[in-house]
């Protein structure tokens, strides 16, 4: 169909241009970016009619609305879907995620995997179309400024005689973020009741220019504490992390339990829990 074979073109340009440049270098690229009709094949005349019915697209959802987490390596693969309506029905849709200010000025993108978006319909005019996306870390991710927000596009085509189209870059947006680890150490153990025990830890993410996970520095992270027969945690205090990523505080320990270290998250990290460690209080 249309929609496939210009717009596969596009986007191939794209990946290609995204991978060639270092981010710093990207921003001059001058990457063209096509009118719809460039990408379509409709005429200008066509595209201008202000008589011609567009499809409405209702609904986009990247990876079932949760955020896309990358460590330093490995391949995921996540769906994207499009509702969209037409008097004449859905044929095809396309989404892809890019990142960069606008098209001319782009420093990575994820085109779908298929040629065509499997469309089901939901009554005679409205179909949810569906597509994978395929992410390769150690390919793709290549600089840690990539982390953050990406830009959605949304397209359908309608299945009428002219084929109609419609196409927005900038539909809605979609985060990737740099895969966390957080780790927890209660000591001394066991520990006479009202002593004082160290809980030590770690925060580290994956960084996609070494291929490591490094600590992340003066974050917020909260320390919480469940007791052996609950299912609970409530937070002790807030610790923030040393330039390492390295946690250290003291508490006095009361009763049996777990101690754990809590993070939120942030734009480019997602939230982490370290596993409980247990402390046997005598």
């Amino acid at each position: 169909m249309r929609i496939r074979t210009t717009v596969a073109a596009v986007s191939g340009g794209l990946v290609l241009s995204a991978l060639a440049v270092p981010v710093a270098q990207a921003d001059g690229g001058g990457v063209h970016k096509p009118t719809a009709a460039e990408r379509f094949g409709v005429s200008r005349a066509a595209m201008s009619a202000a008589d011609e019915e567009l499809p409405v697209v209702s609904k986009v959802t990247v990876n079932g609305g949760k955020n896309i987490v990358a460590g330093t390596t490995g391949v995921q693969t996540f769906t994207v879907s499009l509702t969209a309506s037409h008097s004449a029905g859905i044929e095809d849709a396309y989404i892809d995620l890019w990142h960069g200010r606008d098209r001319a000025h782009v420093d990575g993108v994820f085109p779908p995997n298929e040629q065509n978006a499997t469309c089901t319909p939901v009554d005679a005019t409205t179909s949810t179309c569906k597509l994978t996306v395929t992410i390769d870390a150690s390919r793709e991710l290549f600089v840690n400024a990539l982390a953050g927000t990406w830009h959605v596009t949304a397209a359908a085509i309608a299945a009428d005689e002219v084929g109609s189209e419609y196409w927005n870059d900038f539909y809605g947006t979609h985060r990737l973020q740099r895969a966390s680890k957080l780790t927890a150490n209660a000591s001394p153990e066991p520990v006479k009741k009202g002593k004082t025990i160290t809980v030590t830890g770690k925060l580290t993410r994956a960084n996609w220019e070494t291929r490591k996970y490094a600590g992340y520095s003066t974050q917020p992270v909260k320390l919480q504490f469940r007791k052996k027969d609950s299912d609970t945690y409530t937070t002790v205090k807030t610790v923030k992390t040393n330039s390492k990523g390295d946690l250290k505080t003291t508490v006095k320990a009361t009763v049996d339990g777990f101690y754990r270290w809590s993070f939120a998250g942030t734009s480019t990290t997602p939230a982490v829990n370290a596993a409980g460690d247990f402390i046997d209080v005598k």
